[in-house]
């Protein structure tokens, strides 16, 4: 990021979220973007927005589960010069019981949210390797380090991300200036949830607290100044991260009575694919609404968190009386 011309930021999913909110703080500092997702409409209006502010913007319709068109988007990209900061950002969702759940619906988390990265990394990484530079973000999430329960297809693809990640890393090792860095942020309040596919046929939300997409961006923008392999957003990840560590089993269980304890009373709702299979008709901006309504902080799942919390601590001082005894 330290050149004397603008740097060039690919963001994929950019449509709404976390995406969105990048674009804009890339914006802000006078970036040469180029925005993908798969709906165009929302992309310009995000275009013109960024453009407000004083950045060039490019859209490029995109589906990142097509290596094909990931592969053109990369091609377009290179239309300003060099690829200077990839953001991997593209991430869909499918709440319900494992058995509940079409297995096309699994299919296509997997594609989106841990194929669609892998065909991000590999229209890049070749550019990366040509120019001698290049940071590769890949958006993680809490759900790489803990399970999400009635949510197996997305775990599968954020424990695969991490993999992923470390393995591409490693194999990167002698490039100094080509850097794989991950973002963790926890429950993050975009209109992710309301997008999602839902076969629980009950209302999806989540606990407190819950962080701001822009914060989500900041920290993003500060890995393009000082990289680094790993970058965790809100203390829920560090909790789960080490509860994880220490009982995963024990965690995921405790996450998974307390979830069915919320969804046995939560309001029913009709069941619907979501935006896995195609963009949602209107990309909802940055935020999800979900911190300013008071009846979605919901007690069970907060309880829950905190609950694997205590449980990580407890055991870290059982390890170590143990130790001294």
């Amino acid at each position: 990021m330290q050149h004397t011309r603008p740097a060039v930021v690919v963001i994929t999913g950019a449509s709404s979220g976390i995406g969105q909110a990048t674009a804009m703080a890339f914006a802000r500092h006078g970036a040469r973007l180029v925005l993908a997702a798969r709906g165009r409409s929302s992309l310009e209006r995000i275009a013109e927005d960024c453009r407000g502010l004083g950045a060039e913007a490019m859209v490029v319709k995109t589906d990142v589960t097509d290596p094909t068109a990931v592969q053109h988007l990369a091609q377009q990209a290179l239309a300003y010069g060099e690829i200077d900061v990839w953001v991997s950002n593209v991430g869909v969702g499918a709440v319900g019981k494992f058995h509940e759940t079409p297995i096309e619906a699994h299919q296509q988390v997997i594609n989106a949210s841990l194929i669609g990265h892998m065909n991000d990394a590999h229209a890049v990484i070749p550019i990366f390797l040509r120019q001698g530079h290049g940071i590769f973000i890949n958006m993680i999430s809490l759900g790489g380090f803990a399970a999400a329960p009635f949510a197996a297809a997305y775990s599968a693809a954020k424990f695969g991300l991490r993999g992923f990640s470390e393995a591409l890393r490693a194999e990167l090792a002698d490039k100094p200036d080509i850097h794989i860095c991950d973002v963790y942020p926890a429950f993050v309040d975009t209109p992710g949830l309301a997008h999602g596919a839902n076969y629980m046929g009950k209302r999806v939300t989540a606990p407190p607290p819950l962080i701001d997409p822009r914060e989500v961006a900041a920290a993003i923008l500060d890995i393009t100044r000082s990289p680094r392999p790993t970058t965790t957003v809100g203390l829920v990840t560090n909790a789960s991260r080490l509860a994880h560590l220490l009982a995963p089993n024990l965690s995921a269980r405790v996450l998974a009575r307390f979830m069915s304890a919320y969804f046995r009373r939560a309001e029913v709702v009709a069941r619907s694919d979501g935006n896995l299979f195609r963009p949602p008709a209107e990309a909802g901006g940055i935020d999800g609404g979900l911190r300013s309504d008071k009846r979605l902080v919901e007690r069970p799942v907060a309880i829950a968190l905190l609950t694997i919390g205590m449980m990580a601590v407890g055991t870290v001082m059982a390890h170590r009386l143990k130790r001294r005894t």
